[in-house]
């Protein structure tokens, strides 16, 4: 039977009415309304209520999705046995697209769908109906719930959830070998025939891969697939509905399937033998070269270990594997030398690390390969007998002492001779010196152990053909102990002893020190060096001794301090010893012998102070010092008295004076008898009033005559002390405080007169002498002047 003729038929039985199963596809909703029963019942109110009858009638039930038709699609009628076809009836629809979707004829019950179904959207709707009174508006028949439900077809084509897949297996897998499963899914219903019944076929991709129908499980259809011929392979797979038949909607997918690598191609080295080359004075751990064997593998499955098997160079070399680049790096383990073996062979073995035991019969997964390292020659440096040496020599020898030798040779076949020096950077103080001809090492300076007892010195190696390759060896000198110090005292001893000590009382412990060494330790020996009537010393034998007293009570008053000389010896030989004397004061103490004081002056002073006492004395020393300071603050801010008290002519000025002069008698102040008579003036006397920087031999002047006028002479004298270079280049002025005093003319000063200018009388003036005969002209004029006037 055909899909044609089971849709038609599928539409005849759907116009057919089926009242049984019209009442398995509705289930109604709860009537909450009374219901009467068929037969008779007393109420409360004493009336019979019979039981009405009810019955729907269906006529709908199923509906395809995807209408292609113009018209509204028929659903199916709704009927009820109390419509008598007058119209009183109204059909009413609710529910899941009533009203929109699904619309029903009020008076026939026809119900209709308005557009398309996809079932894919939703697969049945679930309305409610129900049938009222047009006039009363009462329902006729309670409400009741039914189910339309969408029938499929096949309009959803199969589809995967990835466009393309990334897929792997490894390479060499047997046939059948699952690499991925592929999964479709359809939208149509799975319940209703073969709609989304999907088969899988491969379109692409044989024959190396094959796709299981059912499933989608895609796997190996070929044996032995190599990763080394083909890594990448590109599958198609289609899946189809309806059951895979003509006609079923489908869909594809795309894998891509990577062969992954196993250990399936052993190693191999390009050349059976290689030749390397290396100069013989490459150092320990020089790389020589590299070898490789190649792979056809990948990742872990293409490591290789190198590793020496076999040859006459296995102690002289060392192979290492580089990891990134899995090459094997030849390097040199011992010295060479190309006088002694110039060419080595090695047999050189790569396997790989991780092999697999399923294809051992592809093996053996490693491979060999012979290497040739020859030597070449060159110009070494001369070379030590030893790689250190170690000399040991006591600190007393003599200068110029052989304290040991160091010895060298030139490795080449040439064996040029061979010149020893040292390196002054190692013995900067010139302690030693070394043969340059035979390397013997001697001392320059005498050796101190105490100082240093070690010296590192350097010697260093040279052809004299050629000084530019030189060689250098570590030499060590220990200096050796010789008993050449005495033990002096460990510290320095601040000792006392008590006024009131009684004897065999310890005063002190005393210990020393020995600069020297010796190989049984250190043993000193205490004694005095003289029998002391008041002190004893007692040996601990332990490095220490005793200070005892001889006697009872000291008295600081008698004697304030003793000293005491210790003589200390060591047990080496020669015997060392030395004198160290202490000092021990006399102390007044207390009965616990605590110490109080220790000066005899202490008892002479009053007990001390009280703190009050000295509070009191600091306050008053504080209150005079601000005193003192802002006395001296306020005799700063005392102006002076200026000397003239106007800026106008100085002729109109009063200048005052404090003091009056003494006149010709005042030899402190200037005298003029000197201007006039410079042969008066003593030799080498300095000015007091200012301090040349340089001192000049007073020039000789002549004398001027005795009737030179003063402004003449004052001139003629400066004129002289321009042109003089061992004049001061400054002016000073002199400032007389005191003018002294028994002046025949008494005071000048007219500032206590009370008289005024105008009764002065100044004819005194000529009875002065010369002196005052300018003076006199000066004020005598002036009353002339006026009496004229």
């Amino acid at each position: 039977m055909t899909i044609q003729q089971v849709l038609l038929l599928l539409l005849l039985w759907m116009w057919l009415p089926h009242p049984c199963h019209t009442e398995m596809l509705f289930r109604r909703t709860p009537d909450l309304r009374p219901k009467s029963f068929g037969g008779r019942a007393s109420g409360n109110d004493g009336k019979t209520i019979h039981r009405q009858k009810r019955g729907w009638m269906w006529n709908q039930f199923f509906l395809l999705e995807e209408y292609t038709g113009s018209d509204y699609q028929y659903v199916g009628k709704l009927h009820s046995d109390q419509d008598k076809g007058d119209g009183s009836l109204k059909y009413i629809l609710s529910g899941d697209g009533a009203g929109t979707l699904f619309i029903i004829d009020e008076k026939t019950g026809d119900i209709h769908a308005t557009r398309r179904i996809d079932r894919e959207e939703k697969a049945f709707y679930t309305l409610r109906a129900q049938a009222i009174n047009r006039r009363t508006l009462r329902p006729v028949e309670p409400e009741s719930e039914f189910v339309i439900k969408i029938h499929d077809i096949n309009d959803n084509e199969p589809t995967f959830p990835e466009e393309i897949y990334t897929a792997s297996v490894p390479e060499m897998s047997v046939v059948g070998t699952s690499v991925v499963q592929v999964t479709a899914t359809d939208a149509d219903d799975p319940s209703y025939g073969n709609s989304a019944r999907i088969i899988y076929s491969i379109l692409q991709g044989q024959p190396y891969f094959s796709v299981e129908p059912e499933t989608g499980i895609i796997r190996t259809a070929l044996p032995n697939m190599n990763r080394e011929n083909r890594e990448q392979y590109q599958v198609v797979i289609q899946a189809k509905d309806m059951g895979g038949q003509m006609g079923g909607l489908s869909g594809t997918t795309t894998v891509n399937i990577t062969l992954t690598d196993v250990n399936d191609n052993p190693p191999r080295f390009p050349q059976s033998t290689i030749h390397l080359r290396i100069p013989e004075s490459s150092p320990v751990g020089t790389a020589i070269g590299s070898v490789k064997a190649t792979d056809a593998d990948t990742g872990k499955n293409a490591e290789v270990e190198y590793r020496i098997i076999d040859g006459d160079g296995t102690d002289m070399f060392d192979i290492v594997t580089q990891k990134d680049t899995q090459e094997g790096i030849i390097t040199v383990r011992k010295p060479l030398d190309y006088e002694t073996r110039r060419l080595y062979t090695l047999k050189v073995e790569a396997e790989n690390t991780h092999v697999d035991p399923r294809f051992y019969y592809l093996g053996p997964f490693k491979d060999t390969t012979i290497v040739k390292i020859s030597v070449e020659d060159v110009d070494e440096p001369p070379v030590f007998s030893r790689s250190s040496y170690l000399f040991e020599v006591h600190e007393d020898i003599e200068l110029g002492t052989i304290i040991g030798t160091v010895m060298a040779r030139d490795p080449d076949s040439a064996s040029s001779p061979i010149r020893f020096s040292l390196d002054r950077h190692t013995d900067l103080d010139r302690i030693f010196n070394i043969h340059s001809g035979n390397g013997s090492i001697y001392t320059s300076k005498p050796l101190d152990r105490e100082i240093s007892q070690w010296h590192n010195l350097s010697v260093i190696a040279a052809e004299i053909n050629n000084p530019k390759d030189t060689t250098r060896v570590p030499v060590y000198v220990r200096i050796l102990d010789v008993n050449d110090n005495a033990p002096q005292f460990a510290v320095f001893y601040d000792t006392f002893v008590c006024e009131n000590a009684r004897a065999g009382q310890l005063i002190q412990t005393i210990s020393a020190v020995d600069k020297d060494d010796p190989l049984g330790g250190q043993k000193f020996f205490f004694s005095l060096a003289a029998v002391n009537p008041n002190f004893t010393v007692q040996d601990n034998e332990d490095n220490t001794a005793r200070i005892l007293t001889r006697r009872n009570g000291f008295s600081r008053h008698e004697i304030s301090t003793y000293l005491l000389p210790v003589v200390i010896s060591d047990n080496d030989y020669p015997i060392q010893s030395s004198t160290g004397t202490l000092t021990i004061r006399v102390c007044a103490c207390d009965s616990r012998g605590n110490m109080q004081s220790c000066s005899a002056e202490a008892l002479l002073l009053p007990a001390g102070l009280s703190t009050g006492a000295l509070v009191a004395i600091l306050l008053c020393i504080i209150i005079l010092l601000v005193i003192v300071v802002l006395f001296a603050a306020l005799k700063r801010q005392r102006k002076k008295e200026p000397l003239i008290l106007s800026k106008e002519d100085i002729r109109d000025n009063i200048v005052s004076y404090n003091d009056e002069g003494g006149g010709e008698e005042d030899t402190q102040a200037f005298d003029i008898g000197t201007l006039r008579n410079p042969a008066a003036i003593e030799d080498k006397k300095l000015r007091r009033d200012i301090l040349p920087e340089t001192l000049f031999v007073p020039r000789r002047t002549p004398s001027a005559p005795d009737n030179t006028d003063v402004r003449d002479f004052i001139n003629q004298r400066l004129k002289e002390h321009d042109t003089d270079p061992s004049a001061p280049p400054y002016d000073s002025l002199a400032t007389y405080a005191y003018e002294g005093n028994d002046s025949i003319a008494e005071s000048l000063s007219s500032l206590e007169s009370g008289t005024t200018e105008g009764d002065q009388n100044y004819d005194y003036l000529r009875e002065w002498g010369p002196r005052f005969n300018k003076l006199a002209e000066m004020y005598g004029g002036g009353e002339s002047d006026k009496d004229t006037s």
